[in-house]
């Protein structure tokens, strides 16, 4: 109760304060292409449901259409204004109207596509037991998961080679520790990290490890060193490509 009152009151606020800088956004999006300067995404919800996502369009129109599901920053489908909302994170504040709906909640783990959760192993269906979030630990981790695939030759194998290991079991862990306290840390993370990410992902790992996270998600936290691939939690193997791995 005391969740779905927190997202409540912060959606709205966050939306009737937000609204000054997206309504002139929402102007140029559509002035690009004089189409609609939303995307709305399906995206899987609690319990496996489909819900209709609202995201401030980043690419041009029918970009969902080449079946690849994950961005690099060099991705050419990204419009000019696309790289600006990708930037400051707009595209995630318009989702604050899915959180009043009751089909996000303001910390969870991020909803992926449905082709993504067919991948999931057994253990990482407990990412879908509880409802997705705008945030949560691996949102500021990852903030940075378009650079990260930038210059992969396949992002969508970059993305279950690199981060998806680590992006579930930070999900995972958060959804073992979740609570209302936690929920308002990992928004004001959030709002830290768009100040300085370097203090928000050592604010992340400290929180990790005295919760008693294993060391190596702790060390992935503070983004410290390169990624390999690596595989997915309840999986010893890393991901090849769909349907198919390669033995860790």
């Amino acid at each position: 109760m005391m969740k779905r009152l927190l997202d409540i009151t912060v959606a709205f606020l966050g939306l009737l304060v937000a609204s000054p800088v997206l309504l002139p956004v929402m102007f140029l999006v559509w002035r690009q292409d004089r189409h609609s300067p939303f995307y709305i995404a399906p995206r899987v919800g609690r319990g496996s449901g489909i819900f209709r996502m609202v995201k401030l369009r980043s690419m041009r129109i029918n970009a969902d259409r080449s079946g690849v599901d994950s961005t690099s920053a060099a991705d050419n489908r990204i419009t000019p204004v696309g790289h600006f909302i990708r930037r400051y994170k707009l595209d995630e504040i318009t989702q604050l109207w899915n959180v009043l709906l009751g089909d996000m909640s303001l910390v969870g783990p991020r909803p992926n596509v449905e082709r993504e959760t067919r991948l999931y192993t057994p253990v990482e269906q407990k990412l879908l037991s509880v409802k997705p979030g705008i945030t949560d630990y691996a949102s500021i981790v990852f903030a940075d998961e378009g650079d990260i695939l930038s210059g992969h030759p396949d992002p969508d194998l970059g993305y279950n080679q690199l981060i998806r290991p680590w992006k579930s079991r930070l999900g995972l862990f958060y959804i073992d520790h979740a609570g209302v306290l936690l929920d308002l840390k990992l928004v004001a993370l959030t709002a830290l990290a768009i100040v300085s990410r370097k203090d928000a992902l050592a604010a992340v790992a400290r929180d990790l490890q005295a919760r008693g996270a294993p060391e190596d998600l702790v060390r992935v936290a503070l983004r410290e060193t390169r990624l390999v691939p690596h595989a997915p939690p309840g999986s010893n193997e890393i991901v090849q490509s769909r349907g198919e791995h390669l033995a860790a």
